[in-house]
């Protein structure tokens, strides 16, 4: 398979095969461990608390939930959220863990979602195995589904200034993007950047994080 499609089976397949080891190594990496991480989803769940009395109190999509516990956290923390991932097989693990939670199987560049109805998108490491040709398609298709108002998070491995850099990712291959670079293609696909923040990574981490907070502007995409 050499189309548009054929990342996402070979994504969907490389996450189908290590659920179980997946699921110990996000265990592993609870927010407790990273205040700043910790920090910057509060000020997305603050972003969409704000705005969602204009979007009409639209829920949030945690895309690319894999096992959910993200999805987890974001419903502790008082949103209305759901969860979707391209691998039927974390998809049926979130299921199991998380019962009283919504999770579908989906693609992030296609949603079962009509127009303008999500207060916020959250992104947390989910757009890195997109290669860098469609990472467009991506930010249109979230802007899409976001009222206007509505917050993005996107969080990824940044390329520390260089350019869009693959890399062997412990799933499958992934892309570490310059913040400039993705906040740019952001700004063209209709999104306002509110912030954002970077951090060097800690034991077990080989590259610095990135993170871009923004908001889908009112009008027409550029």
């Amino acid at each position: 398979m050499t189309g548009p499609s054929s990342h996402l089976a070979a994504t969907s397949d490389a996450y189908d095969a290590v659920v179980a080891p997946y699921v110990e190594l996000a265990a592993q990496q609870q927010l407790d461990a990273h205040p700043l991480d910790r920090a910057l989803l509060a000020a997305f769940t603050e972003s969409v608390r704000a705005v969602a009395p204009a979007t009409g109190h639209g829920p949030v999509a945690d895309l690319g939930c894999g096992p959910g516990q993200l999805t987890a956290q974001l419903r502790e923390s008082g949103l209305d959220v759901f969860g979707v991932d391209l691998s039927p097989a974390m998809i049926e693990y979130a299921r199991g863990a998380f019962p009283d939670l919504r999770f579908e199987v989906g693609s992030m560049d296609a949603l079962e979602l009509p127009d303008g109805t999500l207060s916020g998108v959250l992104s947390w490491y989910s757009v890195i195995h997109a290669p860098p040709r469609r990472m467009p398609s991506y930010l249109a298709e979230f802007r899409r589904v976001l009222a206007p108002g509505g917050t993005l998070l996107l969080a990824f491995f940044e390329s520390e200034g260089g350019p869009v850099t693959p890399f062997d990712h412990k799933v499958t291959t992934a892309y570490r993007w310059p913040a400039d670079g993705l906040a740019r293609l952001a700004g063209g696909a209709g999104f306002t950047e509110v912030g954002r923040m970077l951090r060097e990574p800690v034991d077990g981490e080989r590259y610095r994080r990135g993170h871009l907070l923004m908001t889908r502007a009112d009008g027409t995409a550029g």
